[in-house]
């Protein structure tokens, strides 16, 4: 059986009208209408993404997705009616991968939900793990992870991503425009800022010292470079 999408919202609806246009572009879709709720329909089902209403009646939803991102590598779409600049970078911050501000368009979430399971597949071609400073970061693109010194690296779809583009082009610098299309995708909005967010996050997982990056350096007024040093095959 196709592993479904998850809904998590309390407004009937809201998720009625959601996976109606989520059906009608063949997903299966479950729904679940609290945090209780939605831990044990994630449980059950294992699903493909979530959509995630950060206003549940019994949980928060910026919990929810903590849980979600300790548990299983999947997408997560927030839900929201918080749409402030400092919000959204908040809710990045926790693993979201896209953020959606309500009201909502149905279609342009189906895009949204579509774009983000293509982030999440491996690149084409990325067969080879990636190996840096003699071993020391490992990044394996079938499986989507990293290891720090021999050990995993718990990490987001969108943080691996995000590394794996600047990791493809050791020395260059890109700009946070540059990494918000190339690695996250966004279409509809240029959450530059969310990429400050991310790579805190990275920082805090890969490098040995987070104030004195070895691999994620930060070209003031620009953007951010890796500077790891790519081991021979």
């Amino acid at each position: 059986m196709q592993r479904p999408i998850l809904i998590v919202e309390d407004d009937l609806k809201i998720a009625r009208i959601i996976k109606a246009y989520l059906e009608g572009a063949d997903f299966r879709v479950v729904h679940a209408d609290s945090g209780v709720a939605a831990r044990t329909a994630f449980t059950r089902e294992l699903p493909l993404a979530v959509i995630l209403d950060l206003g549940l009646p019994d949980t928060s939803g910026e919990e929810i997705c903590q849980e979600i991102k300790e548990l299983d590598d999947i997408p997560v779409i927030m839900l929201t009616a918080k749409s402030s600049e400092e919000e959204r970078i908040a809710g990045f911050a926790l693993g979201a991968d896209d953020y959606v501000v309500k009201p909502v368009s149905p279609r342009e979430l189906v895009y949204r939900v579509k774009a983000v399971l293509r982030r999440y597949d491996a690149p084409e071609g990325a067969a080879n793990p990636l190996s840096f400073n003699q071993g020391a970061l490992v990044l394996d693109t079938r499986r989507h992870a990293v290891t720090k010194d021999g050990q995993p690296v718990a990490i987001t779809p969108s943080e691996f991503k995000l590394l794996l583009t600047m990791a493809g082009a050791p020395g260059r610098t890109f700009t946070r425009d540059e990494l918000v299309s190339r690695a996250l995708g966004y279409q509809f909005e240029g959450y530059e800022r969310s990429i400050d967010a991310h790579i805190k996050n990275l920082r805090q997982k890969i490098e040995r010292d987070s104030r004195t990056p070895e691999y994620l350096k930060t070209i003031y007024g620009i953007g951010y470079q890796f500077c790891g040093v790519r081991d021979a095959l």
